[in-house]
């Protein structure tokens, strides 16, 4: 099933089944066990301490990512992500070329308001988001249009795709819950110019 929420200055789209229930299943396992995971330390507003979830870097190509002032190495894909790269790249029409993958090992990992609008993701970024494991809340909100947000979860297996104007208008975020949550892991794929 796809969706597409009609939200001003965005191009927001959920593919709910984008990956079958044992194909995600066999990624998440491969990824949970298989990835070199690292925690950074990340500053906001002038207090360091240990972000709130596990990454890792993928890219064909050898260059740094920088966000929130974290510089991340990037490695080399494994061929089992590098097919749904090129498979996203065929149907989005995309380049994408880099995969940032997020660990939530459980409720109190999450990831704050933020936009993905660093300047080597280009004028207009297309992020296409893949959840895997554990559903959990995605909420986004307009930056100065307060009325316009939306909350809504994210299933193992789903697909949203955020284009157009979206980074330049809307925050997202997947909060922090105290409900018992297993782990999630959720591949951003994304291209770095």
């Amino acid at each position: 099933m796809m969706r597409k929420f009609d939200l001003p200055n965005s191009k927001l789209i959920y593919y709910e089944r984008f990956l079958d229930a044992p194909r995600a299943n066999s990624l998440f396992g491969k990824l949970l066990a298989e990835i070199k995971w690292q925690q950074d330390k990340i500053t906001l507003f002038g207090k360091t301490h240990l972000q709130p979830r596990l990454t890792a870097l993928f890219s064909v190509k050898e260059k740094t990512y920088t966000y929130s002032g974290i510089t991340m190495h990037p490695q080399a894909f494994p061929d089992y992500l590098y097919s749904i790269l090129l498979e996203l790249n065929k149907k989005f029409d995309t380049n994408f070329n880099t995969c940032l993958v997020n660990l939530y090992r459980d409720g109190a990992d999450s990831n704050g308001w933020h936009a993905d609008n660093e300047k080597e993701l280009g004028k207009n970024p297309v992020i296409a988001s893949i959840s895997l494991g554990e559903i959990r809340k995605f909420k986004i909100k307009h930056n100065t249009l307060k009325k316009e947000k939306l909350d809504f979860w994210l299933e193992s297996g789903s697909l949203l795709l955020m284009a157009g104007e979206t980074q330049h208008y809307w925050k997202h975020q997947i909060p922090k819950t105290k409900k018992p949550v297993k782990p999630r892991i959720n591949l951003t794929f994304r291209e770095i110019k």
